[in-house]
């Protein structure tokens, strides 16, 4: 049982007052989960499952090899209305968390629906223990006399791909069970993450406030805002290196217990990816580091009239970037225009979450850092969660996450079991979303120095996006290995922190004392290991699909909604077929990395 995802946070209906300057900032409205956290609703879906877990057990535990296709079919439906009744549940109680981590009942509420629904949902453990037992010829014959029941497959064979590392009934339960331990750990790391204050130039602020500091025009600010940091982060380095040890030595035991090769090949198998073609984009990218973030940097710190780059100025605004406020309404209407010039369904699609209180906008004490698009339950809606400063990299932010919505939204048809896209694939529609609102920015720009602000944004958001998620890829990798040896200190992750930090970021920096600690604040690492190279591969893939937009194919636009709409039904390969691209193809990647570089080769001829 899946139930509702956990988002990710990415980088970064009533209505709340942001900073002076940005509007109305849009808030959630949750209603259409739930109307409240005691409503009768919440009560009747908890009692449904509870019966509904125990009848469904009765009903086919020991007997899902009896069952003919039509009997097999009525089973598996029953098991997907399982899912969207738990993670209806789920999704209402996470994002009323998010809202506020700080707050106690929050955090229990949470707590206590995911005690529930993991009790009720413990008799469902034997379903996919039990289909793995069935043999492929048995599947096949009951695929061919059903076409709805084939409509699964994908379903069938993610689960399948779990067979060699299955551990025994009895065993499976008691991991279920446990899993609100783990869970925990994770909850700890979001509330002591929310919990902190940064103290910058007199004023105490949250993560995300002190984050959004390191790209201002001042950099006796950016760099007070990097010490803060440093020195938060510092004097709670021992908790999060404990959250880190836990977490990485529990899913040690796990991948030992189930003789899984390495630390990565459980999220492969998730991702419905081959370890080969996520190894080809990881060398890949890392060969390039010389000719793109290297080489950026260099400019960067020539702009910047700088000996050296120090931490605080890679995302340093360029001397002649003007200094404004982007105003909610007008980040909206960027947005909203790009989607509406490729096509004015993706316009569309995306109007609601502007109008319904699908989205979360303002930056608020207690609110989880970040940004990410919940897909909640395919009966339901997205929601997209923001902490929007009006920055021009909030704007983008927007673009990124109305994307997933988008993509989300599309996708919600193929119902529960087959709405869900692999992590690699479910950054296809954000990133082209971001993609296309930066070539309408630049297509608009008036002037030389606009369109080389412009561009050298882009170029830094995909350094962000590739470079430095494939070293926080490798950082996870020698972080795994390192706890497969023993307990680490926070010294020793420290050191693996910053063995991936100078490789990626190149000669141009140097890094000030307290910087090796800056591991600890990503929630990736914590919340869903190794999920970073989804980001690479996603920007990889869209840079190449965005090349076949280029060339004036007639039925992009088709193809494209379509590739949308498949959501999990269906592999990258069969996917990405119709527009002539094979991720599988080690040249693939240098497609995308290409078009990177050709930006830093425009850059580099403005200075000409």
């Amino acid at each position: 049982m899946r139930h509702a995802p956990r988002p990710v946070f990415d980088a970064s209906a009533g209505s709340a007052s942001g900073p002076e300057g940005l509007g109305d900032l849009p808030e959630w409205d949750l209603t259409d989960l739930y109307a409240a956290p005691d409503a009768a609703e919440i009560a009747r879906d908890l009692d449904w499952l509870e019966a509904e877990g125990r009848t469904f057990a009765a009903d086919y535990e020991g007997r899902l090899g009896e069952l003919d296709a039509a009997g097999f079919l009525d089973c598996v439906r029953r098991n997907e209305r399982i899912e969207t009744v738990a993670g209806r549940i789920m999704s209402y109680a996470g994002l009323r968390y998010y809202q506020q981590t700080t707050d106690a009942g929050r955090a229990k509420f949470l707590s206590d629906m995911q005690e529930k629904i993991t009790n009720f949902t413990t008799p469902l453990v034997f379903f996919t223990l039990e289909l793995n037992r069935l043999e492929d010829d048995h599947l096949e014959r009951l695929f061919g006399e059903n076409a709805e029941l084939a409509r699964y497959r994908p379903v069938f064979e993610r689960i399948r791909a779990m067979k060699p590392y299955q551990l025994s009934d009895e065993l499976e339960k008691f991991l279920h069970d446990l899993g609100v331990v783990g869970d925990a750990w994770e909850r700890l790391f979001d509330e002591t993450m929310a919990g902190l204050s940064f103290e910058v130039e007199g004023e105490a602020l949250g993560l995300e406030s002190t984050l959004t500091l390191l790209t201002d025009h001042d950099r006796s600010t950016r760099e007070a805002a990097a010490r803060a940091l440093a020195e938060v982060f510092s004097e709670n380095i021992r908790t999060f290196a404990r959250v880190h040890n836990t977490q990485t030595k529990e899913k040690e035991v796990m991948d030992r217990w189930r003789g899984m090769p390495t630390p990565q090949t459980a999220r492969h198998l998730a991702n419905d990816v081959e370890p080969e073609v996520v190894e080809a984009l990881r060398d890949a990218v890392v060969a390039a580091y010389p000719r793109l973030s290297h080489r950026y940097y260099e400019l960067k710190r020539r702009w910047l009239g700088l000996d050296t780059l120090e931490v605080w100025d890679r995302n340093a605004p360029l001397p002649m970037e003007e200094t404004r406020t982007i105003g909610w309404d007008e980040a909206r209407e960027t947005v909203r225009a790009a989607y509406a010039e490729f096509d004015p369904r993706m316009a569309e699609l995306a109007e609601p979450f502007f109008t319904s209180g699908w989205i979360d906008a303002g930056v608020k004490p207690g609110k989880a850092p970040g940004a990410f698009a919940h897909p909640t339950v395919t009966e339901v809606h997205p929601y997209v969660m923001l902490n929007y400063l009006g920055k021009p990299r909030d704007v983008m932010t927007l673009a990124h996450e109305l994307g997933h919505g988008v993509h989300q939204r599309l996708a919600a048809g193929q119902g529960e079991l087959l709405s869900r896209t692999p992590l690699t694939l479910a950054e296809t529609a954000s990133v082209f979303g971001e993609m296309l609102t930066f070539r309408r920015l630049l297509e608009n720009a008036k002037t030389r120095n606009e369109r080389k602000v412009l561009l050298a944004g882009k170029v830094e958001d995909m350094i962000n996006t590739v470079v430095r998620q494939i070293a926080f890829y490798d950082f996870e990798c020698k972080l795994h290995d390192a706890r497969r040896g023993g307990e680490l200190t926070p010294d020793d992750i420290n050191a693996i922190w910053m063995s991936v930090q100078g490789e990626s970021l190149g000669p141009a920096f140097t890094f000030m004392e307290g910087y090796e600690t800056f591991w600890a604040y990503i929630p990736h690492f914590v919340h869903s290991p190794f999920y970073v190279y989804a980001y690479a591969f996603g920007d990889g893939l869209v840079n190449a699909l965005y090349a076949a937009y280029e060339e004036g194919d007639p039925d992009f636009q088709e193809k494209y909604f379509e590739m949308l709409k498949a959501g999990g039904s269906m592999h990258h390969k069969e996917l990405l077929a119709p527009f002539g691209l094979d991720a599988s193809d080690p040249a693939f990647w240098d497609k995308g990395l290409s078009m990177i570089a050709g930006l830093i080769d425009e850059l580099e001829a403005m200075e000409d």
